[in-house]
């Protein structure tokens, strides 16, 4: 159930940075929840480790979708070199 849960918290918090950064995004749903979890571990591990935050929290969910941009971003930029 536990992974359930991530995922739909992943898809969430992918949806959210989807929304927020702007372009066309070339990923579907899957490839939005990944870039989600992704993201809300990246900014659980460095939040965490530099004690800006404990593991959960609206701040937490901010960085998290802070997180996921830069990954999108990131994806936007490989996926479109690609196709060229």
């Amino acid at each position: 159930m536990h992974w359930l849960w991530v995922f739909i918290v992943g898809l969430v918090i992918g949806v959210t940075a989807k929304l927020v950064t702007p372009g066309k995004d070339p990923g579907g749903f899957i490839i939005t929840a990944i870039l989600g979890i992704l993201g809300s571990v990246v900014a659980t591990f460095v939040g965490e480790k530099l004690g800006l935050w404990g593991p959960t929290g609206f701040v937490h969910f901010l960085a998290s979708v802070g997180g996921a941009v830069v990954l999108l971003v990131v994806y936007q930029l490989v996926a479109r070199r690609e196709s060229a």
